[in-house]
């Protein structure tokens, strides 16, 4: 690959990564530092993101609205955790309009605290709950070290909030929309997650608990990739969100947030790339189908053009995602090269022996070279044949990337193992987790690994912690992050 300036994963995989990014058209630099621009391919595949989670969020009662882009200072300064929590990210704008302005306004890092506002001038009776709002947008966290779609200044995102009558629901509404996400990043991107509780020390800032969904990457790094956040009554108090109840007595809400972002295009590059370049889960895939048509006389183009013309055709009022690479003036084999880097998950090649026999081969993104390759799929059947592979080649990536997964999950037995366990294969370290925050700040000192979530799904029952040596029954992943 080293005509297309792609570096080998395992030369440098940071440096494989924006090869990638930036070869395959998804995002490119900002003259802004810390920014990027989403290119056209990119931001086709974000928005296949978005509607694949749109879908979801309003299956489950919610519905969509838009708050401003800036948010009074004071607002910030409400709840004390979360402004100590985001103070070193926030970009603040002190002058408008050429005036200096009354009170200084920051550009959203987040939403909590306009939408707690605003939720205290909707919410007078327990009948105005509950409040289930999403919304899609940007925001912006004053990033030192960035990383394209995976940590920038600017990013897309989509941010819920919701408002409850009591404890109960505010916490169930907190496990179903991890509960989303996890069913999204598994039936969608085939990323395999693991659902669990942060640890206090990685909670979202004002939280009195997180939920996370981890995915594990091609290098054994875990990326944080969706989060659902249980506020308790914390931002509630903090704007007055009070309600009349069904006593008829004042009460103060319950309130959640949860958000995805566009690092979720990381995740799948990351998940499913190779050193050819992006391999694309089909549900995602902005093109799912690329025909290459194949001739080499003049008098054999037209055949084949017309054939590739009405297998495209038809896939398309199949309702498949398909594009017809007529270009002249490449070569069939740079299309191939082209496509297979851009992750297109099936290619279709028509030659004049396939006219002949009215018949077409299919190549696999996931699984190249002759393997990968189908021949004499008859065109009368090319509709159903071409849905079947794409079903085929999304379960195909989900039981790669479950199987990477679990072959780089480990037990450790004490801490000089867990040491050598990330200095060398790395990956997953699932261990029992006795340990205080000052223990996991100490081991994240050390190791830079970090614990990345108590996993819902805890089947070891009570053991020994390996760090302090005290019986526990709590699990814990630990891992090198994003």
């Amino acid at each position: 690959m080293a005509e297309k300036g792609v570096t080998p994963r395992s030369e440098d995989y940071s440096r494989w990564y924006t090869d990638v990014v930036l070869k395959t058209e998804l995002a490119d630099y900002s003259p802004v530092k810390g920014c990027m621009v989403i290119r056209p391919y990119g931001y086709a595949l974000w928005e296949n993101i978005q509607a694949a989670l749109d879908r979801r969020f309003k299956e489950t009662g919610h519905v969509n609205a838009y708050f401003p882009l800036f948010i009074p200072l004071s607002f910030l300064q409400k709840e004390a955790e979360h402004v100590e929590g985001f103070s070193p990210q926030l970009a603040i704008v002190t002058h408008g309009g050429g005036e200096k302005l009354e009170e200084p306004l920051v550009v959203r890092p987040t939403s909590e605290t306009i939408i707690g506002h605003m939720y205290s001038q909707w919410v007078r009776s327990y009948r105005d709950l509950p409040i289930l709002i999403n919304q899609w947008g940007n925001v912006v966290r004053w990033e030192m070290r960035t990383r394209l779609f995976l940590r920038t200044t600017e990013f897309l995102w989509q941010e819920g909030h919701t408002a409850h009558a009591t404890q109960q629901e505010a916490e169930e509404e907190t496990l179903r929309m991890v509960g989303v996400y996890a069913d999204f990043a598994i039936n969608e991107a085939a990323i395999p997650v693991i659902q669990g509780k942060k640890s206090d020390r990685e909670k979202f800032a004002g939280a009195i608990y997180s939920t996370t969904i981890e995915a594990m990457m091609g290098n054994g790094w875990a990326l944080q990739s969706g989060t659902s956040h249980f506020l308790g009554q914390n931002f509630a108090k903090a704007f007055d969100i009070k309600f009349l109840n069904q006593k008829n007595e004042m009460d103060t809400a319950w309130t959640t947030s949860w958000g995805l972002s566009a690092r979720m295009v990381g995740a799948v590059i990351m998940a499913h790339g190779d050193d050819q370049g992006l391999v694309l889960p089909p549900r995602l895939a902005s093109t799912q189908v690329v025909i290459v048509p194949i001739w080499r006389k003049d008098v054999e183009k037209s055949a084949v053009l017309a054939l590739s013309a009405q297998v495209t055709a038809t896939l398309k009022a199949a309702g498949i995602r398909v594009k017809l690479d007529d270009r002249e003036e490449v070569s069939a084999g740079f299309k191939f090269n082209d496509w297979e880097m851009r992750g297109v998950p099936l290619r279709i090649e028509i030659g004049p022996r396939d006219v002949e026999q009215n018949a077409v081969v299919f190549a696999r993104r996931d699984v190249l070279g002759k393997e990968g390759k189908t021949f004499g799929v008859p065109v009368a059947q090319i509709a159903q044949a071409a849905s079947d592979m794409l079903t085929t080649i999304q379960a195909a990536m989900l039981q790669r990337a479950t199987e990477f997964r679990e072959a780089n999950t480990r037990t450790v037995k004490d801490y000089d193992e867990f040491k050598q366990v990330l200095d060398g294969p790395g990956g997953f370290i699932r261990a029992h987790w006795a340990g205080s925050n000052e223990d996991e700040d100490a081991i994240k000192d050390e190791t830079k690994a970090t614990i990345r979530c108590y996993p819902f799904d805890t089947p070891e029952g009570e053991g020994v912690c390996f760090y302090t040596g005290k019986r526990t029954s709590r699990v814990a992943i630990f891992a090198r992050a994003y």
